[in-house]
């Protein structure tokens, strides 16, 4: 089933001064694709594609004026975990994110967190943590945290998202995330 969602992305950085702040949308149009638009503060189209078999699929990654680069799922595996991730969150398959996943649920129906970690030893190189972040039946919010360093990402997703389009503040992005900015 297809879906889509609005995003903003802040992502700290020792080498920065400020968090790199990133909009655009996530759209699934079947299921065997994620696609990432960035829409500021530059262009950019990254779309993940499974194939029938382990290794067969490819990310393309294209931003106007440049030929689209194009790669191997197999050079990042944790782009499959990924892409399998949105595609049973979106689905609600728990058995699929499972696959990929230990998962540890907190909370009530109004506030949750659901804390994923990573089965796969590539993947759990990368990434420690994947936290979800919602209240009601809205995922609000993704917090990927390193396997190395302390600089989380933390993605805003559909009303978050939209919300976080007038706020600056980092402590008022987390706020939104954890479900005590503005309601829908």
């Amino acid at each position: 089933m297809p879906a889509r969602t609005d995003f903003v992305e802040v992502r700290g950085s020792a080498l920065l001064k400020a968090p790199l702040r990133v909009s655009g949308e996530y759209r699934r149009p079947d299921a065997d694709t994620l696609v990432r638009e960035v829409r500021e503060p530059y262009a950019e189209t990254t779309s993940i594609r499974t194939g029938a078999k382990p290794g067969q699929g490819e990310v393309s990654i294209a931003r106007a004026g440049k030929p689209p680069r194009r790669f191997s799922l197999s050079r990042a595996p944790e782009l499959v975990a990924l892409q399998a991730s949105f595609g049973a969150l979106l689905g609600g398959d728990r058995a699929e994110l499972e696959r990929h996943y230990a998962l540890a649920a907190q909370g009530t129906r109004r506030q949750w967190s659901v804390t994923l970690t990573p089965k796969d030893a590539q993947v759990a190189a990368r990434v420690r943590a994947i936290v979800l972040l919602g209240r009601d039946d809205e995922l609000r919010c993704i917090e990927t945290q390193p396997a190395r360093g302390s600089e989380q990402q933390r993605t805003l997703l559909g009303a978050a998202a939209r919300a976080a389009a007038a706020v600056g503040d980092a402590s008022q992005l987390a706020a939104l995330c954890r479900s005590h900015g503005p309601t829908r």
